[in-house]
């Protein structure tokens, strides 16, 4: 194998260092994502302050407070879900989002607590709250994806027969596992210090960012009050296709040698998006 045909990502996930302080390409992503959301529901739509009957005071809060939310639930989701026998010896590890290690299902839980106790405070019909939220959930995906990408985890399967594959230095010791099953591969991981892999992150920032967001937005203009269940059902459907090239977590793998825990979570969301429509729809 030639190596021009892989890209290698070791790319710095530190932006810059101020004293003893440290800027994450990461985190700065999902900040750009809070920001570019921001600016469009308060500053260029303005019409949805009287369509959905919300002041702009409720709806900043709304915004920040959901995000917070969807924060501490995409940390305690990944910890507890993925990376609970870590995360037990070391709490504190929940606060080093900069390392990466968000559960898109756990923050979807803690925003819907939020939509849930916000509504009821406020008096607001919930689904009106998630159809307004929905159609813009696909910047922050994307913006996180590629904030994976660059920290170079969550990478995809092996792979070499794909001009471009990615070989990711921090994969190297669970390639090193990998070759223990298939020697047929040491060649490859001595020559590159890492097996080339699927980009799946760049995969999910095209389907679950660009498309995603094409799709709800393309509905949005319908003025379809069915978006939240069709974002449950497009978003369950595009991440049980990506997981057939992401690798699942080590420490995870796979259940029944076949099926990941990515693919397990989405199956919920699926049936609730349906049952969502159907019911709305009778």
């Amino acid at each position: 194998m030639n190596q021009k045909y892989f890209y290698t990502d070791n790319i710095n996930p530190i932006i810059l260092h101020l004293g003893p302080i440290k800027m994450y390409w990461y985190g700065l992503m999902y900040y750009i994502s809070f920001l570019f959301i921001y600016h469009i529901i308060i500053n260029k739509n303005n019409k949805i302050l009287f369509y959905h009957k919300i002041n702009k005071k409720n709806l900043e809060n709304l915004l920040y407070y959901g995000f917070i939310n969807t924060i501490i639930g995409g940390r305690l989701g990944y910890e507890f879900i993925y990376n609970a026998k870590i995360f037990f010896k070391n709490p504190l590890i929940l606060f080093e989002i900069w390392r990466g290690g968000m559960s898109f299902h756990g923050g979807m839980i803690g925003a819907i607590i939020y939509i849930l106790y916000f509504s009821k405070k406020n008096n607001y019909n919930f689904f009106s709250i998630t159809n307004l939220i929905v159609p813009l959930i696909p910047i922050g995906l994307g913006a996180g994806r590629i904030g994976n990408f660059i920290n170079g985890e969550l990478w995809g399967r092996v792979t070499y027969n794909i001009p471009w594959a990615v070989i990711f230095p921090n994969s190297y010791d669970e390639d090193k596992l990998f070759i223990k099953t298939y020697p047929k591969w040491k060649t490859i991981f001595n020559t590159y210090g890492a097996l080339p892999r699927h980009p799946s992150q760049i995969y999910e920032f095209i389907l679950e960012g660009i498309i995603l967001f094409i799709i709800l937005n393309s509905i949005k203009k319908k003025n379809n009050n069915n978006i939240s269940a069709i974002f449950l059902i497009n978003y369950s459907l595009i991440r049980i296709i990506v997981e057939i090239f992401r690798q699942p977590d080590i420490q995870i793998g796979f259940f029944y040698n076949t099926f990941t825990l990515g693919q397990i979570l989405s199956i919920p969301m699926l049936l609730s998006g349906i049952i969502i429509l159907y019911k709305y729809n009778k």
